[in-house]
């Protein structure tokens, strides 16, 4: 009766190596390390349950002054005792919901987003285990959830729209609806949190989404360089050859 049980170990170890290899692909270490922006990082937690995928979120704190009740990943702005971002991730995460580094896997930084107050911010990608016991910090965090790492890919509730920046760039913004039966109530994700989860399924699933999104899929990692660079762009008006 244990064979079906170790194969599906293997087939999953195997999926997790699959997922680390693409991942690794599409690391972009201190490339945009230069950029003069402000810093942040945020962690994009993925673990496994049940055989698949998931990536933990986090819905911030009613009492927060910004973006209060709004469902994020852990993460915040640069400290100046943060060697790098990965340092900024980790204890943001350690802060708000009481991952310890040591217990977490650094797989790689992918191509960064820039917010609404204008920070750089990095995606860390980590795996975690599925035994991990969260104690949300009250103050910054006021629920923890997972959501299966697919359904960024293949979501059954979700609505697009477009949305200026105010240098005028144009840019699409997914939003998910994802109905949790854990806890009996619907999360939504949208924004940067949505356009994160959304890169790192493309990467590690390497298949078309149902919805539209603004990379050639075909080309992701230069697309992604392109959308981005676009962005940074249009935020300092400045010509690309200047990047």
């Amino acid at each position: 009766p244990r064979v079906p049980e170790l194969r599906s170990a293997r087939s999953w170890h195997g999926a997790m190596e699959s997922a680390r290899r693409r991942l690794r692909q599409f690391d972009i270490g201190d490339r945009f390390s230069g950029l003069p922006l402000p810093r942040a990082a945020v962690l994009l937690p993925l673990m496994v349950r049940a055989g698949r995928l998931h990536l933990l979120l986090t819905v911030r704190s009613l009492q927060l002054r910004r973006s209060p009740g709004e469902v994020c990943f852990p993460g915040g702005k640069r400290e100046d005792t943060d060697r790098d971002d990965i340092d900024t991730a980790l204890r943001e995460a350690k802060e708000e919901v009481g991952l310890q580094p040591e217990k977490v896997e650094v797989i790689c930084r992918l191509m960064p987003g820039i917010d609404k107050m204008n920070n750089l911010v990095t995606p860390v990608v980590g795996f975690i285990e599925e035994t991990f016991q969260v104690t949300p910090n009250p103050d910054e965090v006021s629920e923890v959830f997972v959501v299966p790492l697919e359904y960024f890919v293949k979501p059954l509730d979700y609505k697009t729209f477009s949305y200026k920046t105010s240098s005028g760039y144009s840019t699409r913004v997914h939003c998910f609806t994802y109905h949790d039966q854990e806890h009996k109530k619907s999360f939504k994700i949208w924004g940067l949190t949505a356009h994160f989860a959304v890169f790192l399924a493309l990467v590690i699933f390497g298949e078309r989404p149902t919805f539209e999104v603004d990379y050639d899929l075909d080309n992701l990692f230069s697309s992604s360089e392109n959308y981005f660079t676009n962005l940074y762009a249009s935020i300092h008006e400045r010509k690309k050859s200047n990047l």
